[in-house]
């Protein structure tokens, strides 16, 4: 039915991809002979052919030989300036030195020259905070004086050797270059002081550095005409860079190694700003917000004054190599892309005559034009649905089902070297599959593309030197069908519907009128190493949920845990949020106000208590804080804090939270952390582990979950399946007496507890509510306090459905919370002392009765913090924009369930 083509047929192009990968080709740029001259093109450092031969292979580890050599051949093509520039990040310079300076030796080591470009953010932030300088910033730039401009010399002057000078312990020559490059005039004065505008980029220095085979390494500063040193965001500076040098490639490094897609929280694997810019910003995606927001506008501004060829890669650099060199890469790919328009009827085209000419492009058969002639009148006799861009790179064919039938079929698909480069195909692919989710299609065995075609597949089958493909046939019997009438008839089932098998016949009578043999008067196709697939075997690896490929994620770890933590993809905000605190006093308040001192973008700017007001706010090292005793009022007439928390007893919260809504900035986030609004539907119940992640990021009135609550349902919810329907947990709490707060009572005594255990609210306690509202589920909870300090422990018998043996249990704690940094599920019974102190829930015990359908689990929590103050702090993270677990004092990143708190 389809023999996928290209207009060149000496093009060398083919996607090794693996399933769930977007196929993805790095734009090309082909020079005419006449235009070398006078260049300067990038050669191995080492000019042996055993050299590049070794890089070869050692590149063909993370991508096939076909690509690494494709790539390589792709990138010194062009003039070693033109190649890429890479913009560095000042965390990147301090946390990921070795990783970025591996990367840049290894295309040294090719012969590979990127132009890179450092800032010091981090850095200086730091610096000016000890030298007691607060850093000021104004719409997202920084305001710089004359003494953070000082600071910020030497300190780019310092990072910029730092950075040189480890690239030549790896035997790389790198050139500081650290003036003479931007020009800038002052962006405005009166606001920013000393931060420019760039109007020139001197290319010169750039350009000697390569001829003398060194690296150029730059920072973001710049001059004025008359010598006055300016501070340029570096963001800013790789753009201007990029603008002057039209590099195939501009690389952003980032430790977050992407943008992520708030929803599916997938890596983005690329994004084609003609067809996906207008919906993105539009709106809809809650996620597209804060740095995600701006990077996206300013890298359509970038590409739109860049070639088409000219693509943004975001990665991490350690995957630097991977996003280079293969088809797949390893960030976030920004490109102009393609818009993809639809023709449902011959009327419709401008020009007929072009339509007939893209269906004919490089058909060598003798009666080709008279057979494409018929099909074109074909087509105007039946529905169809064509498939192009503006140019026609990419054309394709879509008959839809008729007469009963439920698959579409796409009969042609035609696509030129050009469009392949810039990825049109997968464009125009992702638009049929939204019309036609079920639809199958024929190609060649030997056609070099083949592995594209088993990557947009769901199930194939090979028969004498063709593949069936298929799509989103759900039905074994359809599936079973389909196979069976092409294992009889193979592309003959089709009749004549498809132009690729007319043109197959026309060819065929050709070669035997003329003698001719076959190979030599089919239609042109590219050479490949990819091996056709064995004979009548089933190709079909399903996905739940298939998303269009410009979006699919290229590479990620698949998990058993249905909510993963979101973690640093989460990070999409580059500002510090100002947060108030109301009801400070407590233990929680201060233990919340330790995490905020450690994290890297909460501002702390009130804390509010009325016993302490006047006193010097202690643990907080950010600035000068006193407690403040602030009124409903104060509250009503404070519209620019961003985050606000409550830390308040049960049923006081309500008449601050309507003084913050009443001051009219709904975006404004409130955290209340009593028990209020758990069980108010306009409110999210904040509980990141259970309920859905995006959910939180996405609410601006979050419920922190109760301390018990919090340990009971994470212990109960994987068996909530398995619970007998006629019964229902059991759940004995112990908690230290830090739970029962700061004002005297017999539950905080140590005289009243010390050798002994009271029970209290023995039914009917919030929690017991709280807990069986969040799972759907009743439950008994029977709290009691003991005589140490911090932290709970449950023990929560369950009642089951089916017999279970405790390793059974173990496995399934173990799978659902996998990759939980704050969750350690363990084989015996936790311990109060192991958990006191630290930030997560230890489960464990799984005791099952000698019947099987009686489960024992164990779970500790500390109160204060998983159970209060680090809980909030990661649903203010969520919700604001940062890391999820950024201020969270981590040891290790988890898998398998492994806690490192």
């Amino acid at each position: 039915m389809l023999s996928l083509r290209s207009s060149t047929a000496t093009a060398v192009r083919g996607c090794r991809l693996a399933r769930g990968h977007t196929p993805r080709c790095l734009p090309w740029v082909i020079l005419p002979a006449s235009s070398t001259s006078r260049r300067h093109y990038a050669s191995p450092a080492d000019s042996s052919f055993s050299t590049r031969s070794t890089v070869v292979q050692l590149l063909s580890n993370i991508g096939s030989k076909r690509e690494v050599q494709q790539y390589l051949s792709h990138f010194s093509s062009v003039s070693s300036q033109q190649f890429a520039v890479i913009k560095v990040g000042g965390a990147i310079l301090t946390d990921h030195l070795s990783a970025l300076t591996s990367s840049l030796a290894f295309l040294y080591n090719i012969g590979l020259f990127p132009v890179v470009v450092h800032g010091a953010g981090p850095q200086l932030n730091q610096i000016l905070e000890e030298s007691g300088v607060e850093p000021q910033f104004e719409g997202g730039i920084r305001i710089t004086d004359g003494k953070t401009l000082g600071i910020a010399r030497s300190l780019f002057l310092q990072e910029n050797l730092k950075l040189v000078e480890s690239l030549e312990d790896l035997g790389v020559r790198a050139r500081p270059i650290t003036s003479g490059v931007f020009t800038a005039e002052y962006l405005n004065k009166e606001l920013y002081d000393k931060v420019g505008k760039i109007t020139h980029v001197n290319k010169d220095p750039i350009e000697a550095s390569i001829r003398a085979r060194c690296l150029p390494i730059l920072t973001s500063m710049a001059e004025t005409l008359d010598g006055q040193v300016l501070n340029v965001n570096a963001d800013v500076a790789a753009g201007e860079l990029a603008r002057a040098l039209q590099p195939l490639k501009i690389v952003y490094l980032s430790e977050k190694g992407g943008l992520y897609n708030g929803e599916t929280k997938e890596k983005i694997s690329a994004i084609n700003l003609d067809e996906e810019y207008e919906d993105l910003m539009s709106g809809r995606h809650w996620w597209v917000r804060h740095g995600t927001r701006l990077k996206i506008k300013e890298m359509k501004e970038l590409l739109s004054q860049l070639p088409r060829s000219s693509s943004v890669a975001i990665i991490h650099p350690s995957d630097l190599q991977k996003e280079l060199f293969t088809d797949t890469g390893a960030g976030t790919l920004i490109r102009r892309g393609n818009k993809v328009h639809v023709n449902t009827s011959l009327s419709q085209f401008e020009d007929l005559e072009a339509f007939k000419q893209v269906l004919l492009r490089d058909r060598e058969a003798l009666d080709a034009r008279a057979t494409v002639e018929n099909y074109v009148e074909f087509l105007g006799q039946r529905e169809f649905r064509c498939y192009f861009d503006e140019p026609m790179e990419a054309l394709a064919i879509v008959l839809p089902a008729t007469d009963g039938a439920s698959i579409a079929q796409l009969a042609t698909f035609t696509i030129t070297k050009s469009g392949w480069l810039t990825n049109v195909s997968d464009n125009v692919f992702a638009s049929i599959k939204k019309d036609f989710p079920k639809l199958m299609w024929t190609v060649r065995h030997d056609d070099e593309n083949l592995t594209w075609f088993f990557d947009k597949a769901e199930g194939s089958l090979t028969r004498d030197g063709e593949v069936l493909f298929w799509t989103g046939i759900e039905s074994g019997d359809e599936v079973k069908e389909l196979m069976s009438e092409f294992t009889s008839h193979g592309r003959e089932m089709f009749g004549d519907i498809n132009l690729e098998s007319k043109l197959q016949k026309a060819a065929s009578l050709a070669m035997n009128m003329s003698g001719m043999s076959r190979n030599t008067q089919q239609a042109r196709a590219y050479s490949t190493s990819a091996k056709a697939p064995s004979s009548n075997v089933l190709r079909d690896s399903r996905h739940s949920q298939r998303r269009p490929a410009q979006t699919a994620l290229r590479s990620y770890a698949t998990t058993t845990n249905p909510n993963p933590p979101y973690g640093v993809t989460n990070s999409s905000n580059p500002k510090p949020a100002k947060v108030a605190l109301i009801g400070a006093r407590g233990y929680t308040g201060q233990a919340l106000i330790n995490l905020l001192n450690a994290h890297p973008n909460m501002d702390l700017r009130h804390v509010s208590s009325r016993e302490l007001a006047g006193q010097k706010l202690k643990g907080y090292d950010k600035r000068d804080i006193h407690y403040e005793n602030l009124s409903v009022e104060d509250v009503r007439k404070m519209p620019d804090i961003d985050c606000w928390v409550m830390a308040l007893p049960n049923g006081v919260a309500k008449p601050w939270v309507d003084a913050i809504q009443e001051n009219g900035n709904n975006d404004t986030l409130i955290i209340d952390l009593s028990a209020d609004y758990r069980f108010d539907p306009e409110w999210t119940y904040g509980l990141p582990e259970l309920v859905e992640r995006s959910k939180i990021a996405k609410s601006t009135r979050i419920s922190n979950p109760g301390c018990y609550a919090t340990a009971a349902q994470i212990g109960i919810a994987p068996l909530l399946p398995y619970i007998d329907p006629n019964s229902y947990p059991v759940i004995m709490g112990v908690s230290g007496y830090s739970g029962a707060g700061t004002k005297p009572s017999p539950k905080n005594n140590v005289e009243n507890l010390t050798n002994n255990i009271i029970p209290y609210s023995l039914t009917d306690h919030i929690h017991e509510r709280e807990i069986s509202t969040q799972l759907g589920k009743e439950v008994a909870f029977i709290p009691h306090v003991a005589v140490w300090f911090q932290g709970i422990h449950h023990s929560i018998n369950i009642p089951l459905n089916k017999t279970f043996t405790s390793r059974d249990i173990r496995n399934l704690y173990q799978e659902r919370y996998e990759g939980e940094p704050l969750v350690k599920v363990i084989g015996e019974s936790p311990l109060v002392k192991n958990i006191a102190g630290t930030h997560g829930i230890e489960v464990g015990g799984f005791g099952v009765h000698s019947s099987g359908k009686r489960v024992v689990v164990n779970a500790t929590i500390d109160n204060l913090l998983k159970g209060a103050a680090t809980q909030a702090l990661q649903n203010m993270n969520l919700a604001l924009g940062y890391g999820e677990f950024e201020g969270v004092p981590l040891k290790a990143i988890s898998s398998g369930g492994d806690m490192k708190f």
